[in-house]
């Protein structure tokens, strides 16, 4: 059996689009479970719709979410090149083959000329119907044909498309799609200005890379029959791929495709990474700065219209691989449940060793400000992690891990502090500073043995100690927390907060 080659072929118009992501993904399980190869194909072939900076974006999202191609743009192969800019004679090629072969003719209408036809037809289609009333080789003579072409004059190729044919295809997700080809337009295969439109160059690119399957959005799935009739034409039937459309991302609230505005509309990333555009408009927030682990973003984006089945949601990149078939692919969209995406990196990072999320603590901690060793932010990810959602929630959420208490939790301050506290916390205070060995389960057993000896109970003390430390009410364990501040930071914010509630407690809530 012959290993399986598969593309992901976006375009460099702007930034990816997550839904773009889930279908590299799909082609990346695909083609790693068959021992097969993952090929990444940058087709900008419209250059007036090219954005610098785009194909860059593709490449570091692959690299990000860990779906290394085998072959292509930025990484080698014996197929190349991988950018059809260039491989622009090659495409003029077979382009010209084609019409050697009757299947393509030259259209020399310019584009006046059409406006001023559609003008005056509604839905006109340049087609069967009405290709005998416009400018080409099919209604010029051969003669004046090769001399405009001899002139330089600016012209197409056209597809021929006849009409009466029922034009098939067995798609591995949604079956047997027949198309009527009296129903086709006359594609153009090639501009005037000598590029190949993606129906063309998608074809010939396919064919010369020993593409097996080509796996792609069901937006492609109309463009499909004319894509069979280029393969019929060139005579490749017998080494066409199989076709795999997947179903739309749909938006949150499930109607509708989910598009880049959703994400300003429902305030979450829609996109891999931020992307920086022109304006305003143009620029876009991503899972990654977000804050989202790519391990979890894999995990969300596969099981977004595909499932093995069973109760397993969480799977590794090598669990998915060994699971992955088409056939369990859905015909209908998948939403997009942005809370489940929430839920998936919640997971992720409370699995994650503590050395590694201190690796993606690190540029988040540093930006901030706040200059530590690699084992305090080891510590801080182990206190913190079954209590954030997002990586910089490390930092941010986890802030009196770095830096002193902003501000204190007034309700709490108010219902638990008493003047005749002050005088237990400031021995708490000297104990803290001098207890020996300083570490947290030891510490506990001493401020418990402290507060039982001074006839309290721990409800009155450990709720204001954490106050002390954190400022809230919530966050790690009280004496965990102590042990990772280290005894000078711990005993110094003890007595700020007791010289605080002292003044501040009684107008906490009012005042």
């Amino acid at each position: 059996m012959t290993k399986p080659r598969v593309r992901f072929a976006p375009s460099p118009t702007g930034a990816l689009h997550i839904g773009g992501v889930r279908t590299a993904l799909y082609n990346y399980l695909f083609a790693k479970q068959q021992g097969g190869a993952f090929i990444l194909r940058i087709e900008d072939t419209d250059q007036n719709r090219y954005v610098p900076g785009a194909e860059k974006y593709i490449i570091e999202t692959l690299r990000w979410v860990g779906l290394i191609p085998d072959e292509g743009v930025d990484f080698d192969g014996a197929y190349g090149p991988y950018r059809q800019s260039d491989r622009k004679e090659i495409y003029q090629k077979y382009a010209r083959e084609l019409v050697t072969r009757g299947r393509a003719y030259y259209a020399f209408d310019t584009p006046e000329a059409l406006e001023v036809r559609r003008a005056a037809e509604e839905n006109f289609t340049y087609n069967h119907l009405t290709r005998g009333g416009l400018t080409n080789s099919l209604t010029l003579p051969a003669a004046e044909v090769q001399h405009r072409l001899d002139a330089g004059e600016p012209c197409v190729i056209r597809l021929l498309v006849e009409p009466g044919q029922a034009i098939r295809i067995n798609d591995l997700i949604r079956g047997e799609v027949v198309f009527q080809s009296s129903e086709l337009d006359d594609k153009v295969l090639l501009k005037a200005d000598g590029m190949p439109t993606y129906h063309l160059a998608n074809i010939v690119d396919d064919h010369l890379m020993a593409i097996t399957h080509v796996i792609r959005g069901e937006e492609w799935l109309p463009s499909t029959a004319h894509h069979v009739l280029l393969y019929e034409g060139f005579g490749w039937q017998d080494t066409m791929p199989q076709f795999a459309h997947l179903p739309l991302i749909l938006k949150p609230v499930g109607n509708g495709k989910l598009s880049k505005r959703d994400g300003a509309k429902f305030g979450i990333p829609v996109f891999p990474l931020e992307w920086k555009g022109a304006t305003p408009e143009d620029s876009f927030s991503g899972f990654r700065d977000t804050g989202f682990l790519p391990e979890a973003v894999i995990n969300f984006l596969a099981l977004l219209g595909w499932h093995p089945g069973g109760e397993q949601e969480i799977f590794s990149l090598n669990e998915l691989i060994a699971a992955f078939s088409i056939e369990h692919i859905s015909k209908g969209g998948a939403r997009f449940d942005y809370e489940k995406a929430r839920w998936f990196n919640q997971k992720y990072i409370q699995a994650a060793d503590n050395g590694v999320l201190a690796t993606h603590i690190r540029p988040l901690a540093e930006a901030k400000g706040y200059r530590v060793s690699d084992a305090y932010l080891a510590q801080v990810a182990g206190l913190m992690k079954e209590r954030v959602t997002f990586l910089p929630d490390f930092v941010e959420v986890g802030y009196y891990l770095f830096e002193s208490v902003r501000v204190y939790d007034a309700e709490a301050l108010h219902k638990k502090w008493n003047t005749g506290l002050s005088p237990v916390f400031e021995d708490l205070t000297d104990l803290v500073a001098t207890f020996e060995p300083f570490n947290g389960v030891a510490l506990e057993e001493a401020v418990k043995n402290f507060i039982s000896a001074k006839g309290l109970k721990p409800g009155d003390v450990l709720p204001l100690l954490r106050l002390a430390l954190a400022g809230t009410m919530k966050g790690p364990a009280i004496f965990d927390m102590a042990e990772a501040l280290g005894q000078d930071e711990t005993a110094e914010r003890l007595r700020r907060f007791v010289a605080y509630a002292g003044k501040n407690a009684e107008s906490a809530v009012n005042g």
